[in-house]
C-alpha cells in the first residue's frame, strides 16, 4: 500500500521560506515523477511543480517560478518542495502526487503567508 506523508506546512511571512516534504512508502519510488499542487481558497487545485523519477527534469507554473524549487531523495524516498519569496497568494493546501497509476495523493499540508 503506497502512503504519502506531508510535512513542512506552516505559518510564514511575506517573503520568508518554507521547505514541504513528502515521504512515499513506494520501494520504486525512482521510477516514477513526483508532482506538487496546491489548492488556494476559493480557487481549483493546480499544479504547482513535478520531478522526473531521477530528478533530471523539472517543471514549475508560472507564478512560481523563480521561488520554488522541486527535488527529491530517492534513498529516503522523499520529494521536496522549497518555497522562496513567499507571497500571501502562495496561501493554500499543498498536495503531493506520486505519478504511479492510479495516481497518489498525499493528506495536504497548510501553508499559510501572512504579516
Amino acid at each position: 500500500q503506497v502512503q504519502l506523508v506531508e510535512s513542512g506546512g506552516g505559518l510564514a511571512h511575506p517573503g520568508g521560506s518554507l521547505r514541504l516534504s513528502c515521504a512515499a512508502s513506494e520501494f520504486t519510488f525512482s521510477m516514477y515523477y513526483m508532482r506538487w499542487y496546491r489548492q488556494c481558497p476559493g480557487k481549483e487545485r493546480e499544479l504547482v511543480a513535478s520531478i522526473s523519477g531521477t530528478g533530471g527534469v523539472t517543471n514549475y507554473v508560472d507564478s512560481v517560478k523563480g521561488r520554488f524549487t522541486i527535488s527529491r531523495d530517492n534513498t529516503k524516498n522523499t520529494v521536496y518542495l522549497q518555497m522562496n519569496s513567499l507571497k500571501p497568494e502562495d496561501t493554500a493546501v499543498y498536495y503531493c502526487y506520486l505519478n504511479r497509476a492510479p495516481g497518489y495523493w498525499g493528506q495536504g499540508t497548510q501553508v499559510t503567508v501572512s504579516s
